[in-house]
C-alpha cells in the first residue's frame, strides 16, 4: 500500500465513522462532504491506473471549485496534491501544498499535527533549516509526551545541519535520556547523531560513549573500528587493543589498512610477536601487499620479538623493494647479534655497496666486530680503521681497534712460542 492509498484509507474511515462524531463534538471544524470525498477518491483511482501526473490533473480540475469548499475540504485537497507531488519526487511542490494544509483553518487537530510533522521532515531534507525548526516547534506544541522525543531529534538534526552544535546537543540528549528512562534503547540514528554532534564539539570522551552504545546495541564493523580509533585518540591503548581484537575475532577486520592498524596496535602494546604473526598471515593470504612498508614492518616486529633469523629473511625481502642499504644494514646488525659472523660481514658489504646509508661507518664497525669474533684481527683492524673515518662511530672503532691490536699481538706471540 503506497502513501496515497494509506491516506485514502484514513479518509474513508474518517468519512464513514468519524464525520458524525466530529459534527457532535464541535462546529468549529466543518465536515468532509461526500461529493468532495468522491472527487478525491477519483483522483486517487486515476493516479493508480495511470500515474501521479494524471491524478494531479484531476485534482487541478477539483481545485477550480476550491472556493466553494470549506476549510477542511480544501485542506484535504492540498494534502492530496502534496502526497502526489511527493511521490513524483517534487519535494518543493509537496512542501508548498502541505504548507497550504496547515494554513487552512479550521481543520482537525490530527490533520494539522501530522502535516506539521511531514513539513518538518521535508524542509529538513531540503536544507530549509529555519523552516524545519519552526515546524518542529509548532508540532511539538501539539505532541503527546511519548511523541516529544521525535520532535527533539528533528530539532537536533536541523540545528546540527545549521552548524549550531551546542544547541543541537540538548534536544538529542533529552531524546536519548527519555528512551533510557523507559527502559528502552535509543534508536540507532539518534546515537549516530549524538556521536556526530560530540565529534564536532571535540568532546572525544563523549564520542566514545556513543560508540560504546552503538557497539553494544547495533553491532556493526564500522562502530567497532571507530571506537578503537577513538580509544587510540584518548590514549587508552589497552581498550583500543581489546576492541580491535574482538572486532578481528568477529571477522570485522578484513581491509589491508585495518589489518595493518591492528598489527601496529599490537606492536605499540609491546606484543611484537602477535604483530609479526598477523603481518605474516596477511602477506601469505594475499590480504596485505608484499611492499616495502609491510615487509619492513614485519621485519621490525620479528626483530623486536627476538625472532632474529626470521627478521633477517624479512629484511632481505624488504630490501628487494627499496631502501636497500638501510635494510641490509639492519640485517647485518641482527646477524652479528646471532654470532652469524660471516653472514654479518656479507650483509654489511652488501649494505655498503647499495649505499645511501645514514651511518656507513657502523657497517665497517660491524665488519670489524665480526672479524674479531672469528679471530681475524688483521681484517678487523682494516675495518676499524675505515670506521674511524666516520665521526659517529670513531670513538667506538678506536676502542675496538686497540682490542684487536692487542689480540693480534697476543696471537703472534703464541705463534712464535709454538715455532
Amino acid at each position: 500500500m503506497n502513501n496515497l492509498q494509506k491516506l485514502l484509507a484514513v479518509i474513508t474511515i474518517a468519512f464513514v465513522s468519524i464525520q458524525p462524531v466530529l459534527a457532535q463534538q464541535t462546529e468549529r471544524v466543518p465536515a468532509l462532504r461526500e461529493k468532495v470525498y468522491s472527487q478525491l477518491a477519483r483522483a486517487q483511482a486515476v493516479a493508480e491506473e495511470q500515474n501521479n501526473e494524471a491524478g494531479i490533473k484531476v485534482l487541478e480540475s477539483v481545485a477550480d471549485r476550491a472556493s466553494s469548499m470549506n476549510s477542511y475540504e480544501r485542506a484535504m485537497l492540498w494534502n492530496f496534491f502534496g502526497f502526489m507531488y511527493y511521490e513524483q519526487g517534487d519535494t518543493a511542490q509537496a512542501i508548498d501544498y502541505f504548507a497550504r494544509v496547515v494554513n487552512e483553518q479550521p481543520i482537525p487537530a490530527s490533520l494539522e499535527k501530522s502535516t506539521l510533522f511531514s513539513l518538518a521532515q521535508l524542509t529538513l531534507s531540503e536544507g530549509q533549516l529555519d523552516a524545519a525548526v519552526n515546524y518542529v516547534e509548532q508540532w511539538q506544541q501539539q505532541a503527546s509526551a511519548d511523541e516529544l522525543p521525535k520532535a527533539w531529534v528533528l530539532k537536533a538534526q536541523a540545528l546540527y545541519q545549521q552548524g549550531d552544535y551546542q544547541k543541537a546537543l540538548q534536544p538529542i540528549a533529552k531524546a536519548i535520556a527519555a528512551k533510557e528512562q523507559e527502559g528502552e534503547v535509543a534508536k540507532e540514528n539518534w546515537l549516530i547523531l549524538a556521536r556526530a554532534i560530540h565529534y564536532e564539539l571535540q568532546q572525544t570522551r563523549e564520542v566514545a560513549n556513543q560508540l560504546e552504545q552503538l557497539v553494544i546495541h547495533y553491532s556493526k564493523p564500522e562502530y567497532w573500528l571507530q571506537l578503537a580509533g577513538v580509544y587510540g585518540q584518548l590514549e587508552q591503548n589497552k581498550k583500543q587493543l581489546a576492541v580491535l581484537e574482538a572486532a578481528y575475532q568477529q571477522g570485522f577486520i578484513e581491509k589491508p589498512s585495518e589489518l595493518r592498524n591492528l598489527a601496529q596496535v599490537y606492536y605499540l602494546n609491546e606484543l611484537p610477536f602477535k604483530a609479526a604473526e598477523l603481518m605474516k598471515k596477511g602477506l601469505e593470504q594475499g590480504k596485505l601487499q608484499s611492499n616495502l612498508s609491510n615487509l619492513k614492518f614485519l621485519a621490525q616486529s620479528l626483530a623486536q620479538a627476538k625472532e632474529y633469523d626470521a627478521a633477517i629473511v624479512a629484511y632481505r625481502r624488504a630490501a628487494e623493494q627499496g631502501d636497500t642499504g638501510e635494510l641490509l644494514a639492519q640485517a647485518a646488525q641482527l646477524a652479528l647479534n646471532l654470532d652469524e659472523n660471516q653472514q654479518a660481514i656479507s650483509l654489511a658489504n652488501e649494505a655498503l655497496s647499495a649505499g645511501a646509508l645514514k651511518n656507513a661507518g657502523n657497517m665497517h664497525l660491524v665488519k670489524g666486530m665480526a672479524f674479531v669474533n672469528q679471530q681475524q684481527y688483521s681484517q678487523a683492524l682494516e675495518a676499524f680503521n675505515r670506521a674511524m673515518e666516520f665521526d659517529a662511530v670513531a670513538a667506538a672503532a678506536g676502542q675496538w681497534a686497540e682490542y684487536a691490536e692487542s689480540q693480534k699481538k697476543y696471537q703472534q706471540q703464541l705463534a712464535r712460542q709454538g715455532s
